[in-house]
This record gives C-alpha cells, structure tokens and sequence, in this order.
C-alpha cells in the first residue's frame, strides 16, 4: 500500500518497503530552517517506528539537493537561547538519521553544501548525479562544518585528508567526491535509475541483517557522534563571534572575497 504525507516543507511518501522523504523547499535550494529540521526529524522517528518500511531514500526537491543551512538564519543576529536550541535540532535530526533501523540513501542532484552535505553524509550510502556539486564549504563564511560533519568526514576520509577537505572547502564535482571516498556512488545515467537499481539490489538482499550490522556500528559510534555534535554547537557559537566570520557573511552578502584577518 502506498502512503503519501505532505507538508509545507517536507514530503514523505511510502511505496511497498521504500520511503522517500523530500525536502521541500525548492525555490531556497531546499536550505534548511528550523521549520524543515523539525519536519525531517518527525517523519524521520514515525519511519524509524515503522515495521513495513527496510529502506529510506532522502532527495531533495527541484535543482538541488540542500544548500544548507537557511541563509536568513545564518545572517540572524540570533543570540545563544536561539542559536544553541537550533544546533540541538540540528543534532537530533543527524542522530536520528544516523541510527535509524533502516537502509538509507542520499539521492543527490544539484547542490549538496554545508549542512546539506552534513546530512547525507549521515546515510548509509551517497549516490550523486554526475553534473551534482558538493561542498563542505562553511570555512567559505568563517565557520566550522556542523551536522557532525566532523565525525562523518574521519570516518570516510580519515583525520589528515578531513582536515585537508574542510580547511579548503572548495566546491567538488561528484566525480571528486567519488575518487577521495565521500560518496559511494555517480550515477552513469538518470539519478533515479541508479537509485532504483540499487533499492532493487538491496530488497533481494536479507536487508535484517544489513540492518542488523548498520545498528551495531551506529550503537559502537554513538557516543562518539553526540560528543563530535557536542562540540561543534559550542564551536560553531564561538565562531560566530568572530571577526573573521563577520566579513565572511560581509563578503557573501556583496558577491565579493573574503579578508580574512585571523581574528
């Protein structure tokens, strides 16, 4: 039986053991707001709870697939009772995707950048249309990567080629994300004809035991992940307040580079 859910920013629809939940947000690039962090959050536990339900694909609507945090938040002079709420969304949302009872894929088009890019680093396996950019580009405005990027990017990169991708923060081809091991997949053709092939793939597989073996290593790296979380929120708040990150967003907001002065 198929099931469809739609809301103002976040679309769920089940067919047969498949979830695909959508960030809804096109004409923002699907940036994210607390509104849509909060929606993810509760399909994301409601599919967790789901016996039916073996696989979750996470794609992103219209051209991209998330450009990250909302842009009208990060230009927010927002204080430390609305900013430290909003990175403990921001950890619940990674968590719960992380340790999720299902098999996960990001289906990415377009853009994948910042938080974004945090997110689907945080499933099980990336699959990227060819002409798809991704980037852990916060370091762009002053700011260090969040969503647990730190975590998700030792892990598949190790510790001296993470810090190397973060400190430089450039904009990478799917093919250059491919090569270095952040995403397991490029599309030959059609995105969702390699996710099709690859959700076909893994329900003729014993999928409980995949599971099974995914939920063991979330268990192991749980506390690691919640004290990399940790972290970044206190991290990400004293950047803020930097110099350096003012005139990164200065420098954002009149399409010009940044003059950083390590302060």
């Amino acid at each position: 039986m198929a099931l469809n859910f739609v809301t103002e920013k976040v679309n769920l629809k089940v067919e047969g053991r498949v979830a695909t939940l959508e960030m809804n947000r096109p004409e923002a690039h699907n940036a994210m707001d607390v509104d849509m962090i909060k929606g993810l959050v509760s399909k994301l536990k409601e599919i967790s709870e789901s016996d039916d339900v073996d696989i979750l694909i996470l794609t992103g609507k219209g051209k991209a697939f998330s450009a990250g945090g909302d842009i009208k938040t990060m230009l927010s002079d927002m204080n430390e009772n609305g900013f430290l709420p909003l990175m403990d969304c921001i950890s619940e949302l990674v968590i719960t995707l992380y340790s999720m009872p299902k098999l996960t894929i990001s289906a990415i088009t377009g853009a994948a950048a910042g938080l974004g890019f945090s997110l689907a680093l945080a499933t099980d396996h990336i699959i990227a249309e060819k002409s798809s950019k991704l980037a852990m580009n916060f370091i762009g405005i002053g700011l260090i990567p969040d969503g647990g990027a730190h975590f998700f990017m030792e892990k598949r990169l190790g510790e001296t080629k993470a810090k190397q991708v973060i400190w430089e923060g450039k904009m990478m081809s799917a093919e250059e994300a491919h090569s270095i091991g952040l995403i397991q997949e490029v599309a030959d053709g059609e995105l969702q004809d390699a996710v099709h092939t690859r959700v076909a793939d893994w329900l003729q597989r014993p999928v409980q035991a995949m599971i099974k073996t995914k939920k063991i290593l979330a268990e192991k790296n749980r506390p690691q992940l919640l004290k990399i979380l940790e972290l970044e929120k206190y991290g990400q708040q004293k950047m803020r307040e930097t110099e350096d990150h003012k005139e990164g967003i200065k420098a954002f907001i009149e399409k010009r580079k940044p003059n950083f002065i390590g302060k």
